[in-house]
């Protein structure tokens, strides 16, 4: 929740990660007992492979839809949900999908989780296939 948040605070307002991560680490993560180096490795991570993350949301779009057309709540969640699929092995894919749509419920009460939990599951079944059972499948493209 604290990088979804923190992902929205600098797309709102420009302001660069370490200030951001600053001010989370100084007013926000020591209050929600917060895991301070996953919350970094989160932004640090979104930040470092944002156009990748945003070209792989776009492919998972409508066709009329575009990363700025969505909800900016929503793209942080879709960046740093997408983040944890392809950069963190070590973490479950299921587990990362339902983090995300329960932030999005946090946030939203209509088709948004719903569109959470279908654009990441589809990504993720695209980058980890084989924890899906998917490797050698016509789902993984083989």
């Amino acid at each position: 929740m604290a990088a979804v948040q923190a992902l929205y605070q600098m797309d709102i307002s420009g302001v660069p990660i370490n200030i951001v991560i600053d001010e989370f680490s100084d007013f926000r993560i020591t209050e929600n007992n917060v895991d301070q180096e996953f919350f970094e490795d989160v932004l640090r991570g979104v930040i470092q492979f944002q156009d990748t993350i945003d070209q792989d949301i776009a492919g998972h779009l409508a066709k009329k839809w575009t990363m700025k057309r969505l909800d900016m709540t929503l793209r942080a969640i879709m960046r740093a949900g997408c983040y944890e699929i392809s950069r963190r092995p070590d973490i479950p894919a299921l587990v990362i999908i339902d983090e995300y749509v329960s932030i999005a419920a946090d946030f939203f009460e209509q088709s948004e989780p719903a569109f959470v939990n279908g654009a990441l599951d589809r990504y993720a079944k695209k980058i980890r296939a084989a924890e899906f059972g998917l490797v050698g499948s016509p789902e993984a493209g083989s």
